[in-house]
């Protein structure tokens, strides 16, 4: 996609300015509203109803409901992250997807608007996680991309942000198509944790519907590489908030 505020980026920390925030960044969630786990052929994502959710504060003004989240990853544990700190990539970076519910109306109509939607990116590095293993648990009955299934049990979002962590933001876009610039990036310093054994469950998705015959490429048909490169920063600032 073209344009001048693409993601992800590379944080350089020489590039760093701070973000005089007035109110610390907040959220809750309601482990009941997640509904369920779907594979659309290029990563696992949750659908989640918003209703009690909200995100608020920081370089946020209003209030942000949670949409969705998603994860990205790569074949091997030195890459897999979108967002990349100082050319350092993480082994995976989950993306939990807001939008601002006090401007609009509906997520379609915010992803029209630079303030429409807020995605936290968390940074994954290798060690076991017990609330994600409620998602991996799931991940064998959507082998193939198109297969759903719902998540019995409740899974709280706000088990995937880092306590106590900074964070660094700045103005982007989607980083699937059609990579809309309707982003504002909060990107946490502290990383989470994510074992092998919960890696090779994300690998192990596949890119094709079940009826169809396994595509030639160089991974068999398996998801292992779904992250995108990262973009020139161009003139835009990027903000860090120590929390």
């Amino acid at each position: 996609a073209a344009g001048q505020h693409q993601s992800p980026i590379d944080i350089k920390l020489v590039d760093i300015k701070s973000l005089n925030a007035n109110r610390k960044l907040e959220w809750k969630y309601v482990p009941e509203n997640t509904e369920d786990v779907t594979n659309p052929g290029y990563c696992w994502k949750v659908h989640v109803n918003g209703d009690g959710s909200e995100l608020t504060g920081g370089p946020l003004h209003g209030k942000y409901v949670l949409e969705q989240f998603h994860c990205h990853w790569g074949e091997t544990n030195d890459q897999g992250s979108e967002h990349t700190i100082n050319g350092q990539h993480y082994a995976g970076e989950l993306h939990l997807v807001h939008w601002n519910s006090s401007k609009y109306r509906s997520f379609a109509e915010a992803a029209k608007h630079p303030d429409g939607l807020c995605v936290l990116g968390v940074f994954l590095k290798a060690k076991k996680h017990l609330e994600l293993d409620k998602v991996v648990a799931q991940l064998r009955k959507i082998e193939y991309k198109g297969q759903s299934t719902k998540i019995s049990v409740p899974l709280n979002p706000g088990l995937f942000l880092p306590n106590d962590s900074g964070y660094y933001t700045y103005q982007g876009s989607l980083t699937t198509p059609p990579c809309s610039e309707c982003v504002i990036w909060i990107v946490f310093k502290e990383p989470i944790d994510v074992s092998q054994d919960q890696l090779a469950e994300f690998r192990n998705l596949k890119s094709y519907y079940q009826q169809e015959s396994c595509p030639c490429d160089e991974f068999k048909g398996y998801v292992k590489n779904n992250f995108r490169p990262t973009l020139p920063l161009g003139k835009r600032e990027i903000k860090e908030c120590r929390q």
